[in-house]
């Protein structure tokens, strides 16, 4: 809990925040001959604001939550096309297949030979990450995550050479995103922020990052959800989504996305709403042993200086409710058989289960998952 741990920080090589910098993306790139844009259909019409050079492809068929078969297909495409330029333009799904291309798409490594942290050999093309939600926080960091369609786990990549040479924070590629996704994904980036700032393996130093997104979801995100074209909140849940990103690197999530990740995978919920949805129940169920630091983010959500378990699952309920966020489960299919074997999954990634500051057996695992239900 302090800066008696030594940790390694990793962040693009370059930034640009502010309403137009997307156009910086083709000023950045001059000289690239191949440059390949990886996105999604919803966003492809963005594609034209970042005056890509060159003989440019646009591969518009990232799904959210991909797996391995996904990846796949762009790899696929990326290996036909010899990029020496990669573009991501798109949610944290897109950029995490564009980090894992940049590396991969010449078939020395697959990506069962790189799940884990440092693994990847090399990087093969040069990489802009350009986000059109303000959630994840893919561009700041070095982790990618694929979920494997056999399991339907995740499986994740960690590599300092999956750091983006471009990261660019426009919020004018926010404007259209709908208001109940700007809700759910404005609480994905406090989550982050949250589990990190709380996390067993919490750092001074992040701290601060974390403090400082919280501070601006606290500001900015109903503001954003209220009014879509509201430049000053959109560029501070991107500033907040990036904090976040930050946050996930040396000290990461902790319980709250471990009981996220199943309602990805097996309800097929996009993962902010599936962050939404968990973080009250997580965020309370910490709160006995980390009093302090809750009383401190619900004081930066402007919910009041509270750390009593009951207080805090209903005031943060109330908060993620108000956003337009449907916070039952059962309202998304799920039944209560899911339950169990949710919990069973959930409760075995201890990669981020480990960090939680309170332990969590299976069992408040899934009473947790009945409180959302």
């Amino acid at each position: 809990m302090s800066m008696d741990r030594a940790i390694t920080l990793h962040q693009p090589a370059r930034l640009e925040i502010g309403a137009g910098s997307a156009a910086t993306v083709g000023q950045w790139a001059i000289g690239a001959e191949r440059t390949l844009v990886l996105t999604s259909g919803s966003v492809v019409g963005h594609v034209d604001r970042l005056n890509p050079p060159g003989n440019v492809r646009v591969f518009d068929t990232v799904p959210p939550e991909p797996d391995d078969k996904a990846l796949a297909t762009a790899l696929t495409a990326a290996a036909e096309f010899k990029p020496d330029t990669i573009i991501g333009l798109g949610g944290g799904s897109v950029m995490d297949i564009a980090k894992l291309v940049a590396c991969l798409w010449d078939g020395a490594q697959a990506l069962i030979d790189v799940v884990g942290p440092d693994k990847i050999m090399r990087r093969l093309s040069r990489l802009a990450l350009v986000p059109t939600t303000a959630g994840t926080g893919s561009e700041a960091g070095i982790r990618a995550l694929v979920t494997s369609s056999a399991t339907s786990a995740k499986m994740a990549v960690e590599s300092p050479h999956m750091r983006a040479d471009l990261a660019v924070l426009d919020p004018e590629l926010t404007y259209s995103v709908p208001p109940a996704v700007t809700a759910a994904t404005g609480v994905d980036a406090m989550a982050h922020c949250v589990e990190a700032f709380t996390s067993l393996r919490a750092h001074d130093m992040i701290d601060g990052y974390a403090r400082m997104g919280i501070g601006l979801v606290g500001r900015y995100l109903r503001r954003a959800v209220e009014n879509g074209r509201d430049t000053e909140a959109r560029n501070g849940m991107m500033l907040a989504s990036y904090y976040g990103g930050i946050c996930l690197g040396p000290v990461n999530t902790a319980a709250g996305h471990a009981l996220a990740y199943p309602l990805g995978t097996r309800l097929h919920l996009p993962h902010g709403l599936a962050n939404a949805i968990i973080f009250p129940h997580v965020l309370a169920f910490n709160a006995p042993v980390r009093p302090e630091k809750t009383a401190e983010v619900m004081s930066a959500l402007r919910l009041g200086t509270i750390s009593d378990s009951e207080e805090v699952a209903k005031s943060a309920h109330g908060f993620c409710a108000s956003l337009g966020i449907e916070m039952r489960l059962s309202k998304h299919g799920a039944t209560e058989a899911d339950l169990p074997s949710w919990a069973k999954e959930a409760h075995a990634i201890r990669r981020l289960m480990d960090n939680n500051p309170r332990d969590m057996s299976e069992d408040d695992v899934r009473n947790i998952y009945a409180a959302a239900f």
